[in-house]
């Protein structure tokens, strides 16, 4: 009678250790498979949700006036981030009416991206960046690899070599920040900047 009660005793346990192990495979395959479909639901959800061709739009300063003009040959914006990849970007900067603002500032780069909520542009790929002179500043022509734009602080900044050209005096240095607004450059590295005499011709286009 003992024997029969031990051996039943063994059956269950053994039989219940083959319900846990079943019902801990279940739920591991059901965890694997809503892992897999979250993965793919963000990838889904990282997929452009819109494509513009040919685009132009305008970003507006803190005080509602026209400060940037942002175009390009293809706009790919991925929800995930909110943020846009562009194409052939072109970033223009607009001359305001306050006393002794900037003239207007162009840049040309082979791909952007726009994201912070349009607060900040990241340009990579032969940058190239042109003001012309004003009755207040010289022309200033800027080269470089990368530059991350600040449209609302109207500042651009870089950790890559940079040539500067700045009326005649023409520069070099790895890093920059630059303050369109106060007119201030700061190069970092060690660089080389070369002052030409008064008078002497404008230096070629940066290459």
């Amino acid at each position: 009678m003992r024997k029969k009660t031990a051996h039943r005793w063994r059956l269950s346990l053994t039989m219940l250790l083959f319900v846990l192990v079943a019902l801990g495979t279940f739920w591991l395959v059901e965890l694997m498979n809503q892992s897999g479909q979250e993965m793919q639901a963000d990838r889904h959800r990282n997929e452009p949700d819109y494509i513009i061709e040919h685009f132009s739009f305008v970003r507006m300063n803190q005080a509602g006036q026209p400060s940037y003009i942002i175009s390009g040959d293809k706009l790919t914006h991925l929800p995930l981030d909110d943020s846009s990849d562009i194409e052939l970007p072109v970033v223009r900067s607009l001359a305001g009416k306050e006393p002794g603002r900037q003239p207007p500032m162009q840049m040309h780069a082979a791909r952007g991206r726009v994201d912070r909520n349009n607060s900040r542009v990241r340009l990579d790929g032969d940058v190239n960046v042109e003001r012309s002179a004003s009755a207040a500043s010289r022309a200033m022509r800027l080269k470089t690899e990368s530059l991350t734009v600040f449209p609302d602080d109207d500042t651009m900044e870089t950790a890559l070599p940079v040539a500067l050209s700045l009326g005649n005096a023409t520069a070099n240095g790895v890093g920059m920040r630059a303050n369109n607004a106060t007119r201030q450059v700061q190069l970092g590295g060690r660089g080389q900047l070369l002052l030409p005499p008064r008078g002497a011709p404008a230096p070629p286009p940066l290459k």
